[in-house]
């Protein structure tokens, strides 16, 4: 008898485990059944707590900003490219790969490969050099570009130079002013004379630049009409000349830098095929005021939300 006894035992306390688990997991599986062993403290159903909401994925400013532009070049004729560089946030955008003649916007080049040069002899320009290179710059002076050319040897002196000036689609001609550049690659020279870490020393950086800055009046066209009511400074180098090959038609050139509060604008505008010297200038410019007016609202990457 006593054998029987704790068998019933047994098997009575199987049946209340048995019921207990099966209570247990109605509350796990049932749909819509409080599980109280979690949220019975505050009387909420965890089906009830809605999915956390996505993030809001950051627009592509720049993308907009560039396809802007490129309309506006398109309905401009395609004959205008530009280059532009803020080098406070890093914001950088080319439209369009056409080659151009460079007209007089490779005196910049010239003059930095001759300082360059001057530099590699451990050496300072000379005062004639320094004579020839002001007017060179301020007036457009061609005399003086060719003397200057001559000096750094001409098309494989320049040549030689871009190489370390970081240029790659631009190729010099026996002709200085026929030089052929994209504005792309005057984007890259741009960022070279302005580069603390590039190959000019500080002291060449700001004789350059110095000589942009105070280009003659009447040439202070182009890219420094771009320039809004708080700039703090501009430095430009123009160019401008009929083309033979397209049926005399005027290119007009503007490579140059910007500087405004929390900006640093590197810009290259680049077009050829006007019925006059004045009517490129007119596009150049305005091509300029879009590309930074498209440019300008677009929030430095920290400042983004992602």
């Amino acid at each position: 008898m006593a054998s029987r006894s704790r068998r019933r035992g047994v098997g009575r306390r199987e049946i209340l485990l048995s019921g207990a688990t099966a209570l247990l997991g109605v509350g796990v599986v049932g749909s819509g059944i409080t599980r109280w062993w979690e949220d019975g403290a505050s009387g909420t159903s965890a089906a009830l707590v809605p999915p956390p909401t996505p993030p809001t994925p950051t627009p592509d400013y720049q993308g907009i900003a560039r396809s802007k532009i490129e309309k506006y070049l398109r309905d401009a004729g395609d004959r205008v490219t530009v280059a532009v560089r803020d080098q406070v946030t890093g914001l950088e955008l080319t439209v369009g790969k056409r080659r151009f003649q460079t007209a007089s916007i490779v005196k910049v080049d010239i003059l930095a490969a001759l300082l360059l040069h001057r530099q590699e002899q451990g050496k300072s320009l000379t005062s004639y050099e320094r004579n020839l290179a002001r007017p060179m710059i301020v007036l457009s002076d061609n005399n003086a570009t060719t003397s200057l050319y001559q000096t750094i040897g001409y098309r494989a002196g320049l040549t030689e130079a871009n190489k370390t000036l970081g240029l790659k689609e631009t190729k010099p001609n026996a002709s200085w002013g026929m030089t052929t550049t994209t504005a792309a690659d005057q984007l890259r020279l741009l960022k070279t004379i302005t580069d603390p870490d590039g190959p000019l020393t500080e002291a060449s950086r700001k004789y350059l630049l110095g000589l942009m800055g105070d280009v003659d009046e009447a040439q202070d066209w182009g890219i420094t009409a771009a320039a809004g009511e708080d700039a703090t400074a501009s430095y430009v180098k123009n160019g401008w000349d009929t083309i033979d090959i397209d049926n005399g038609l005027w290119q007009v050139n503007s490579i140059g830098r910007i500087i405004e509060p929390d900006r640093d604008w590197l810009i290259a505008v680049l077009s050829d095929h006007h019925a006059s010297q004045e009517k490129g200038i007119k596009l150049v410019e305005r091509v300029a005021k879009y590309t930074l007016n498209q440019l300008r609202p677009i929030p430095a990457p920290e400042d983004q939300t992602h």
